[in-house]
């Protein structure tokens, strides 16, 4: 079957070791299904793969992707939930020290057929293009959980993203604006910040910009570049709900006066779970949600997506057409 692979990895070059082409189909496993990808989407995920983060030298070939949607061998058409817990795990599988996701452990959903767990198989919902579908098992689960269960805001809430382009900030615009939130965007690009506002953000400021007021939350994914204008953006007794830190780990100031002082909370989010993936993909296809799309391209033409997220060209979703 046709596939998007790692074959080598190399930090500084990672898309030397991305390979497109024939690998072994899944094979039947008790427990699990076989799902045939009608489409797939990209994430900074399969990038870090590529340069050996997360994702042990020894577990290659492996095939990269978290996202897709397609239909199983019973002819439903699913949403697939790209985390997997540990056998015997019980309770939310996103606490699961021993969890991975597809693309870590089992091969991944760039390809033509994944084989899940069946109890990770989400119904997509009647009427929902195979498009939006395949946006929303990696980036817009996160932003989900980010705003809706790690938050803690009510709608009239006012709440920045930090970053404007990607997969997780155009979810968060779209999803916070959907509920009733007042969303501001930062970005170093003036047309992202533009764009950011076309698809429901309530206003764009330039990184760092000084914000006329404070914001009850900032959900925080680039890390150390944008860390202390977090913390000084927020209200007291505000949150920095945080799941990534595309820019390092390690911010000049660690801010920690002024978040003990103001009451500041610091929240960890990681992903979402199956029932949380099952909301959201009601939530989107009750409010008519569409998914900001960077493009849409044939899986055999993976190396394209791959090089514009690579170099920052892209604002949304990077998705693959499988069949």
């Amino acid at each position: 079957m046709l596939a998007v692979y790692a074959a080598r990895q190399d930090r500084a070059r990672p898309l030397t070791g991305l390979e497109v082409g024939d690998r072994p189909a899944p094979e039947d496993r008790p427990g699990w299904s076989v799902v045939r990808l009608r489409t797939a989407g990209l994430n900074h995920h399969d990038l870090w793969s590529l340069m050996g983060v997360g994702l042990p030298a020894d577990r290659l070939p492996m095939i990269l992707g978290c996202d897709g949607a397609g239909v199983d061998a019973l002819g439903r058409e699913v949403i697939v939930h790209s985390v997997v817990a540990s056998e015997g795990w019980a309770g939310d599988e996103t606490l699961d020290p021993a969890r991975t996701l597809l693309s870590e452990l089992h091969q991944g959903t760039l390809a033509e057929l994944v084989t899940v767990p069946t109890g990770n198989l989400v119904p997509k919902p009647s009427g929902m293009s195979w498009e939006t579908a395949a946006c929303l098992s990696t980036a817009w689960l996160t932003a989900y959980r980010m705003l809706f269960v790690n938050g803690g805001c009510t709608p009239g809430a006012t709440v920045l993203v930090q970053g404007a382009g990607g997969g997780v900030a155009t979810a968060l615009v779209q999803l916070g604006a959907a509920a009733g939130y007042r969303m501001w965007v930062t970005s170093r690009d003036e047309a992202k910040g533009a764009h950011a506002v076309a698809i429901g953000a309530d206003r764009a400021f330039g990184s760092g910009e000084r914000l006329p007021e404070k914001v009850d939350a900032v959900m925080e994914t680039v890390g150390a570049a944008t860390w202390s204008h977090s913390v000084n953006s927020l209200k007291p007794g505000g949150s920095i709900v945080i799941s990534g830190a595309t820019s390092g780990d390690a911010p000049g100031k660690a801010e920690l006066t002024k978040i003990f002082f103001r009451q500041l909370r610091v929240i960890g989010s990681t992903m979402g779970t199956r029932e949380e993936l099952a909301r959201l993909a009601q939530f989107v296809q009750q409010r008519g949600i569409e998914p900001a799309v960077d493009s849409v391209l044939p899986l055999a033409q993976a190396r394209v997506g791959f090089e514009r997220m690579a170099a920052g060209d892209l604002f949304g979703k990077i998705l693959f057409a499988v069949s």
